[in-house]
């Protein structure tokens, strides 16, 4: 390493040790580099001319100075179902660096190899999974949602048996924090009340230092509401850009509201407000349109856990907000995606029946709000052939268009700041997939390609016109499982 500028923490460590099981790596082998974030890099703080030099420590086969490898542990609701025997089972939190601009980063590697709490798994991440979860987390980060982050990964020859035999690959995530709304039910069902409120003010401390003179009932309370209020704003964002999660488990979900792991994830092609994008979710229960639900749903776990040391009165009022930011943040952001700068009492039914004609008619959900951002420059013909029937999509723009008669801004005004909102690029399923495929023979710079597209989603990128279009029909629907 070379021309370093950030700090070694571990604050982690500071918890109660129930919280963890240090573990080794175990190393893969014949590690390969095959992609390293230099911006972020260079965001946290340390800077390398050789990113070589990094794949030893993510292949698990070498420890910095500073290192001190633990697997976490935490429980969590999944698909409803409390399971106490959860924690990081292919994962290590490596240490905490702090950057120059004071930004605090977990560096988690992801397919260590075997720990505690692997529950008879290999502890191994597949290159599939690995190039999915490094695309996406980048391409939400090119959208302004918060997420974890992937700051490099390798490939490795070690076979690991999923559907099929696969090969291994491993990923450092980096996160400004690792812990879950998991961790508290942890806390809450395993080791009393003074154990929660510990790990309350760690997370405080470390995460709303805005809030550490307060008094402590106000510190708490406020601290809970924000949380929900980040947890719900974070969904509207994901529901406006037709983000559908896949696993949102309890232990899925970020304290401080981030995109946490990346699965079986999907952003909508024909718009379907039920669509599944995890074959094992037999019941839908994390269809794209239960996700603001799911998201309330997982307050409240949390408030359960909170409520031994938490005002119950503060809980309940705490949970309330969740709705309140929720809505104020999904229509901001869908008034935004139609470009309505003067607010309307009739804006909501506009949107809700948005969506309902996109549903029925199976319409293209990226399409449609690219091609609305460039109706005075491009016309009607682009939405129009996005239907079968137009004159549906004709009946719609007339609405539209008398709806913006009620606005003021100039009309090229009022499209760049749509344009500013409603990407031209998402990673649909069929991008990533093409993209996996060339990386298992061995090939990386499609993945590299791609990741420079979806670095500027919003921008025109002429050159780049492919990574715009419309999945063929063996792109549209793809399986995928919670095993990738």
């Amino acid at each position: 390493m070379s021309n370093n500028d950030f700090r070694v923490e571990h604050r982690y460590l500071e918890l109660p040790d129930s919280f963890y099981t240090r573990v080794r790596p175990s190393p893969l082998r014949a590690p390969r580099m095959v992609c390293f974030n230099e911006g972020l890099a260079d965001q946290m703080g340390f800077h390398t001319d050789n990113p070589e030099e990094w794949t030893r420590v993510g292949a698990g086969a070498e420890l910095l100075e500073g290192m001190d490898p633990v697997a976490m542990k935490y429980t969590g609701h999944q698909f409803g179902m409390y399971n106490p025997e959860l924690g990081d089972g292919r994962g290590l939190l490596l240490w905490e660096t702090v950057g120059p601009d004071g930004r605090r980063w977990d560096w988690h590697l992801k397919g260590a190899g075997t720990t505690p709490y692997s529950r008879f798994g290999d502890g191994r991440a597949v290159l599939r999974s690995t190039v999915r979860e490094y695309l996406c987390s980048e391409a939400m980060e090119g959208l302004g949602i918060p997420t974890t982050r992937a700051l490099f990964m390798i490939s490795a020859k070690d076979p690991v048996r999923r559907e099929s035999i696969e090969t291994a690959a491993a990923l450092v995530r980096v996160a400004q924090s690792h812990i879950r709304f998991g961790h508290f039910e942890f806390a809450a069902h395993h080791e009393g009340p003074e154990t929660v409120k510990t790990l309350m003010e760690h997370v405080i401390a470390l995460h709303f230092p805005q809030l550490i003179e307060l008094p402590e009932e106000e510190r708490h309370r406020r601290w809970f509401e924000e949380v929900v209020e980040r947890t719900a704003r974070l969904i509207a964002d994901w529901q406006a850009v037709g983000f559908c999660h896949g696993v949102m488990n309890s232990d899925n979900m970020s304290i401080i509201g981030d995109t946490f792991d990346y699965g079986p994830y999907a952003f909508l092609d024909d718009f379907d407000a039920g669509h599944i994008c995890n074959h094992t979710d037999q019941g839908g229960r994390y269809a794209y349109n239960r996700q603001p639900q799911v998201g309330f749903t997982n307050c409240q776990y949390l408030a359960n856990a909170l409520l031994p040391v938490m005002d119950e009165d503060d809980v309940r009022r705490g949970l309330r907000c969740y709705e309140v930011a929720y809505n104020a943040r999904f229509l901001q952001n869908m008034r935004n995606k139609l470009g309505l700068l003067a607010e309307q009492e009739s804006d909501l039914g506009l949107i809700m029946d948005t969506f309902s004609m996109l549903h029925e008619h199976r319409v293209d959900y990226t399409l449609f709000f690219r091609a609305l951002s460039n109706l005075r420059a491009h016309g009607n013909a682009p939405i129009r052939d996005l239907f079968v029937d137009r004159s549906v999509a004709d009946e719609w723009l007339k609405r539209y268009e008398e709806r913006l008669d009620n606005e003021t801004r100039p009309d090229d005004e009022r499209e760049s700041a749509m344009r500013s909102v409603n990407p031209k690029y998402v990673l649909r399923n069929y991008l990533a997939q093409q993209v996996i495929q060339e990386a298992q023979n061995g090939d990386y710079e499609p993945m590299k390609a791609l990741l420079k597209v979806l670095e500027r989603p919003f921008d025109e990128q002429p050159e780049n016109e492919q990574y715009a279009a419309p999945p063929p029909d063996w792109g549209k629907h793809l399986n995928i499982s919670c095993s990738s």
